[in-house]
């Protein structure tokens, strides 16, 4: 059998049991999607994020990318989490995990190529503002575990600085900024950085809002 039917296998067996457990299990979302949280992670593999957080379908709105990052110029991001905040999440979550690849990547000085460079860039920069005290740590493993809680929280901040959030920050105090990192060792969720309404970004980062 060719690999990548046991995937088609497992889905018939899945919707029988779901079934069996609830016979609208499938059809009580049909006529919209309401989740409580938005996650911003990693694309690993080995980060299934329904698994780890126990959701199911329509508990979560999900965007992933390489070293899960926020940046302001990638519309992808931008609009998954508009239209996360438009169907009222309460919740968003950046969660990276131990051994990032991506961060991994973004501490040497090897060239990955033009688009996985500059992606990395974004996380080459976290490293820079927190060197000193990064490469405080002698041992390489623990220093890249440092990296990807600071870069994790980075990427809170950055969520802080959209126009969208501080928008709905405004209008109803939601939806609550998470970050959160994942052991893949342990299986465990640990959180690093949380953010609300009342924690506004600097100044320079803050939009002024039409009042008429």
């Amino acid at each position: 059998m060719e690999g990548y039917k046991r995937l088609l296998e497992y889905n018939a067996a899945w919707v029988e049991r779901r079934l069996a457990e609830r016979p609208d299990y499938f059809t009580r979302h049909l006529g919209q999607q309401r989740p409580e949280y938005m996650w911003i992670g990693c694309s690993d593999s080995r980060v299934p994020a329904e698994t780890i957080t126990g959701c199911e379908p329509g508990d979560l709105f999900v965007h992933r990318n390489v070293a899960n990052v926020v940046v302001h110029t990638d519309f992808n991001m931008l609009s998954a989490l508009h239209f996360a905040i438009e169907l009222g999440v309460r919740h968003v979550i950046v969660c990276g995990h131990v051994g990032c690849g991506g961060v991994k990547a973004a501490m040497g000085r090897r060239s990955h190529g033009l688009v996985l460079d500059r992606w990395l860039r974004k996380v080459k920069d976290v490293y820079h503002q927190h060197a000193p005290s990064l490469e405080a740590i002698p041992d390489e493993d623990l220093r890249l575990q440092r990296l990807v809680e600071l870069n994790v929280v980075h990427q809170v901040q950055e969520l802080a600085r959209t126009s969208a959030v501080q928008e709905s920050w405004a209008r109803e105090g939601r939806p609550w900024l998470h970050g959160w990192v994942y052991d893949i060792h342990t299986g465990k969720l640990r959180e690093v950085s949380l953010m609300r309404h009342t924690d506004l970004p600097d100044d320079i980062y803050r939009f002024e809002r039409d009042t008429d």
